[in-house]
């Protein structure tokens, strides 16, 4: 190759590194309120990766002597977790009455469900519910389910969300048999069921004021030509703290119920309130 070549050819290269270090110079800086959207963004994640289980423990006692004796004892656990798109919900509930040297009441309920958002305020739910009363006329039911469901209000005032699934239940009728006062005195099972379950549930709180709040929580499951219904309503005042005093009706309710068995429960409770956080 010639000198003159040789200086043509070196020419070229130093223009065309000038170039491309001319372009990189001119290239716009990442924009700082971009870059401080990111930061927030993770650390939002971040901090729903740390954040614990929070919700409320109550419970109620009452007891009677003299002319006639009671017992009854109540308590719910309702739980909550959130990390980033996941969801867990936990809730327990137990209640034991005892009249008269005989058990009035006994049943225990529990639920699972774990949310997994896929858009604002639209989620997938699979969740599973156990409940045992040994005055419904069943021997223990279970239910597997998963659907979907959504958040139509969530802001700090009012929160609603609703959620539609199908299931798998297992359960096993019992004929309660009563003596001539209308005191149980034994049970007969029946054969095991499995059946295809559709569910419906449905959450609602209204903040009322600084210390007071309502809310509902119903749960429905229908399978096998039969219905139950699960409904919970309160009215909650913080007193001081993390302490506060709950009002509650709730009903267990049956739609075709075993022999022996009522279609309606009610219960009414005042208890008290312990802030889980």
């Amino acid at each position: 190759m010639t000198p003159r070549a040789c200086l043509m050819t070196t020419a070229l290269c130093l223009g065309s590194s000038l170039a491309i270090a001319t372009r990189a110079i001119a290239a716009p800086a990442p924009e700082p309120l971009a870059i401080a959207k990111l930061d927030s963004a993770t650390m939002n994640l971040a901090t729903d990766a740390t954040d614990g289980w929070v919700g409320t423990g109550q419970g109620g006692l009452l007891l009677s002597s003299g002319n006639a004796s009671s017992l009854a004892i109540n308590g719910k656990l309702d739980l909550a977790r959130s990390n980033g798109i996941w969801r867990q919900a936990v809730f327990l509930s137990a209640l034991y009455g005892r009249s008269e040297g005989q058990v009035s009441s006994e049943r225990g309920e529990f639920r699972y469900q774990l949310d997994r958002q896929f858009t604002g305020r639209n989620y997938w739910f699979t969740g599973v519910d156990a409940v045992r009363d040994l005055f419904s006329g069943f021997d223990a039911r279970i239910t597997l389910s998963s659907g979907l469901g959504r958040r139509f209000l969530d802001s700090s005032t009012m929160k609603l969300s609703a959620n539609i699934g199908v299931g798998y239940e297992m359960f096993r009728e019992q004929t309660l048999l009563h003596d001539d006062q209308g005191d149980l005195i034994g049970r007969v099972n029946g054969p095991a069921v499995h059946a295809i379950a559709g569910t419906f549930g449905l959450k609602a709180e209204r903040t009322l004021s600084a210390t007071t709040k309502v809310s509902e929580n119903l749960a429905v499951i229908s399978a096998s030509g039969e219905t139950s219904i699960a409904n919970d309503l309160a009215l909650t005042v913080a007193m001081s703290g993390r302490i506060g005093l709950s009002v509650g009706y709730g009903i267990r309710a049956n739609t075709r119920p075993p022999d022996g068995a009522k279609k309606l429960d009610q219960t009414t409770s005042v208890n008290i309130v312990y802030q889980l956080r």
